[in-house]
């Protein structure tokens, strides 16, 4: 039985998954990865939302309101080194996203989107060389991280989404964390969705999901492209022997600030990093 945390993904076909919040039960958070080939694009609405624009793989034209920012991205992989491209785009306007004249190549794009009353930001391309990257934990919980839109980023009303990867037979999000009560400095409400990738991509990994009441307690085995739903609680992650992971985090609440709790079970562990 298919945990209803997990969307799962389409082997084939334009659109990989698609979480609205309705599908989800929530406010804030919209998820959607798309494939575009050769010659094909996408136009999207943003209508009251804003949209975080991750070009994953591949290298797309990018036009909104008659404005094209060409060429963007050029990933082989998520798994490269390399910061992705990004564009973002407030609420109001019109985007299409298409595959570069005579690309071979299949682009991945991830089209993230949350409320966008209360934003300032105009259209932008982010700038991926001023993306932060930084390695979080030691050991076998070492995972690298680029924050994309993160939450000092003044342009967005409530979207924040960053990546990371984790290595083969390590755990991520980890200690088990959550942000579900809206209460800073010390913790605020943020739904959140996992995208993700495996390589090789035949393999698989492995998300609990959980509360203090045990009231959701779901254990996920995701595989390439799939996306895991975080309406609240702790989430942590692992990826098994053999298989690199990444995930795309998409993150949104009623306030932009990302403050998290610790599982007390767990933060034991803290102490001896």
């Amino acid at each position: 039985m298919v945990s209803p945390l997990l969307a799962k993904s389409a082997a084939t076909g334009r659109e990989i998954v698609n979480v609205t919040p309705e599908r989800a039960g929530w406010t804030h958070v919209g998820f959607r990865a798309v494939r575009l080939s050769a010659g094909e694009s996408e136009t999207v609405d943003t209508g009251t939302r804003e949209l975080c624009l991750v070009v994953l793989t591949g290298s797309v034209d990018v036009t909104v309101d008659g404005k094209t920012y060409a060429n963007l991205g050029g990933r082989k992989t998520v798994f490269e080194e390399v910061s992705p491209a990004a564009v973002y785009v407030p609420a109001g306007k019109t985007v299409t996203v298409g595959n570069v004249p005579g690309a071979t190549d299949v682009a991945e794009v991830a089209l993230c989107t949350a409320p966008g009353q209360g934003g300032s930001g105009e259209v932008s391309v982010i700038d991926s060389a001023a993306m932060r990257r930084s390695v979080r934990g030691q050991g076998t919980n070492t995972r690298y991280v680029c924050d994309i839109l993160p939450h000092d980023d003044p342009r967005a009303a409530h979207l924040l989404v960053v990546e990371v990867m984790t290595p083969a037979s390590h755990s991520s999000s980890y200690p088990p964390h959550k942000h579900d009560v809206e209460q800073p400095p010390v913790e605020t409400l943020l739904e959140e969705t996992y995208y993700h990738r495996l390589n090789p991509p035949q393999g698989f990994a492995f998300q609990r999901v959980y509360t203090d009441d045990r009231s959701i307690d779901e254990a996920c085995a995701v595989e390439d492209h799939d996306v895991v739903m975080v309406p609240k609680g702790y989430h942590p992650v692992t990826a098994p022997h053999g298989y690199d992971l990444y995930y795309l985090n998409v993150m949104a609440g009623p306030n932009r600030f990302w403050v998290f709790k610790n599982d007390p079970a767990h933060e034991w562990m803290l102490a001896k990093a």
